[in-house]
């Protein structure tokens, strides 16, 4: 395996940023008069973009209830989006080992393929001051989101790269199958939000326990 392109997840990968998603999907269910929800709620519904993780707070439930009106669904998600602009990035930090980790991979050309809205990826990248770090950057509203393997394929293409000389870094199921899926090779990491779901029993070329684990299995392959 020649690596010539490294695929980055950011929310649970790179960033913790549950504390920001959590006030924002509360202040929004409140708005529509629906109760509140947990942060280890929050914490295991994250991962499939906006759209789901508001359906997932109107359910009070991983599995999302079918009868929730369009109306009420749209209207949640407008004002989750509105609360969520204001607290971007306001208590998310970086997991240890990353910024260093992502300098130890200067040399390496990058692209972060995330489902989050552009623009709060942006704000969120710019909060952190780790948009430096990447050559691409591709976004949850880009395309199909991922499990959807076509955001890791885009963003191959932006790199210049096959999807044999890449590599997917991500610590959830939906990274792991969009690879799979994409035909690339993935490390999986164990701290971010696997939405409770052991990652082994997707079959990760890695998994690893800590960013930093990352770094020898990559030098060892260019």
């Amino acid at each position: 395996m020649n690596i010539q392109g490294v695929l980055l997840d950011l929310d649970g990968t790179l960033v913790n940023s549950i504390q920001d998603m959590h006030l924002a999907l509360n202040l929004a269910l409140s708005d529509v008069a629906f109760p509140v929800v947990s942060y280890k709620q929050v914490q295991l519904w994250v991962g499939n973009g906006i759209d789901t993780l508001v359906q997932r707070g109107l359910s009070c439930d991983s599995d999302i209830n079918p009868d929730l009106s369009a109306t009420l669904v749209k209207q949640a998600t407008e004002r989750f989006k509105a609360h969520y602009q204001q607290l971007v990035g306001e208590y998310a930090e970086l997991y240890p080992g990353v910024e260093i980790g992502l300098y130890e991979l200067g040399n390496v050309p990058k692209a972060l393929v995330t489902n989050k809205d552009r623009a709060f990826t942006l704000q969120l990248l710019q909060k952190l001051n780790i948009a430096k770090h990447f050559d691409v950057i591709v976004c949850g509203d880009d395309g199909n989101k991922k499990p959807d393997p076509q955001l890791l394929k885009l963003a191959c293409e932006q790199l210049g790269v096959s999807a044999s000389q890449a590599i997917m870094i991500g610590d959830s199921k939906s990274d792991i199958l969009a690879a799979h899926s994409a035909e690339i090779p993935v490390i999986a990491l164990n701290y971010g939000y696997n939405q409770g779901e052991a990652l082994s029993q997707f079959n990760p070329q890695y998994l690893c326990e800590q960013f930093s684990d990352i770094i020898p299995i990559l030098t060892n392959h260019n």
